[in-house]
């Protein structure tokens, strides 16, 4: 009579057993789970090992993403840049189609795919506020402004702003290049400098402005516009007011 309640015990035992997932798909390796990603989503245009796929007409849907490295599959993933609904679109900033973790089992996917940048670790309040100054407007002033805010390129491209950019998003933007932008190996800025041009990306978010407005930190030309047009104007006709209202005095004996 008691067989029953023991058969009824193991058929529960290996229901138990058969419902719990393997290590691999219960997220033990982030690798695994990142080709499964990027087969799911990102092979079709990428290729399966990424090499680059092509379509029908034999051309690359998409540029291959086996050299690229943990940098770049993270600058792109983070800022939302990709995967993007047409291959031909310049890739532009939005929410990420996937969540941190996802981001990262792709990361290191993608640079198990072959040789590339990795991505800096930078270390921004031990960083050089001044050396990277000189060394955005050296670099990147020409392209993003000098106060970060973006700049039109040729042939209908553009520099995106800075701001929406968190310190890590920005050091692999300058190791990979992205769009127009020149790559910035290690021959050319040190991880110090990196971390050093980062600080100073941070820092024109909320820049101080000691003796007057901002302006919308447009730049030189656009703030001498205001001054001319603007103050010089205000100055001319305060020094009117004044003029008019003052008495002219007359000293006794005068004609």
């Amino acid at each position: 009579m008691r067989v029953a309640p023991a058969v009824a015990l193991v058929a529960l035992a290996g229901a138990a057993v058969v419902l719990v997932p393997p290590p691999a798909a219960a997220g033990g390796d982030p690798e695994a789970e990142g080709e499964r990603l990027y087969l799911e989503g990102c092979s079709s245009c990428h290729g399966e090992d990424g090499g680059g796929a092509e379509d029908d007409a034999g051309n690359l849907r998409g540029p291959p993403v086996a050299d690229s490295g943990e940098a770049a599959a993270f600058y792109y993933l983070s800022t939302g840049r990709m995967p993007l609904a047409n291959s031909e679109e310049q890739p532009r900033r939005k929410d990420p189609a996937y969540d941190e973790e996802q981001i990262a089992a792709l990361v290191a996917y993608v640079a198990s795919l072959g040789d590339g940048p990795t991505l800096p670790e930078v270390d921004v309040a031990a960083a050089d506020l001044v050396r990277g100054g000189e060394l955005f407007r050296e670099n990147c002033q020409a392209c993003h402004s000098a106060s970060g805010s973006g700049g039109a390129l040729s042939y209908g491209r553009a520099a995106p702003p800075l701001a929406p950019a968190r310190p890590d998003e920005t050091a692999a933007a300058i190791r990979v290049g992205p769009g127009q932008m020149p790559v910035f190996g290690e021959e050319a800025l040190s991880a110090a400098e990196v971390a050093d041009v980062v600080r100073y990306v941070e820092y024109l978010d909320a820049p101080a402005d000691p003796g007057g407005l901002p302006i919308g930190r447009l730049g030189p030309i656009p703030e001498g516009f205001v001054g001319w047009f603007l103050g010089v104007p205000l100055l001319l006709g305060a020094t009117y007011w004044i003029g008019t209202r003052s008495p002219v005095r007359r000293r006794k004996g005068s004609l």
